[in-house]
């Protein structure tokens, strides 16, 4: 019996199954098919931000995602490319909008 009971964890250990692999993540900074270009974007310096605003820098700059950036925020240094950053003065107005 004792032996039978030595033997217990290696039978469990085979009725174990593996767990699914993990999706890798897309490299940072990359999303497949979306790369920002500058051209154009100087076009929206002097407005005001707001969805509709937002939804034209996508579509001419070619990101994924834009960030505002207001004064005083504090906001990370990393370059990504399928990003767009535009910056908002004190006065709400954007006052410049570049990938990354």
């Amino acid at each position: 019996m004792r032996r039978l009971l030595a033997l217990a964890p290696l039978f469990v250990a085979a009725c174990s199954t593996m767990a699914a692999e993990e999706p890798q993540p897309a490299a940072v900074g990359e999303t497949p098919g979306y790369t920002c270009k500058n051209d154009g974007l100087e076009a929206f310096v002097g407005r005001e931000p707001s969805p509709e605003v937002e939804k034209e820098i996508l579509a001419k700059s070619g990101a994924k995602t834009l960030r505002w950036v207001t004064p005083g925020m504090m906001v990370t240094m990393d370059f990504r490319a399928d990003r767009v950053t535009a910056h908002v003065d004190s006065n709400a107005r954007i006052e410049r909008v570049r990938c990354g």
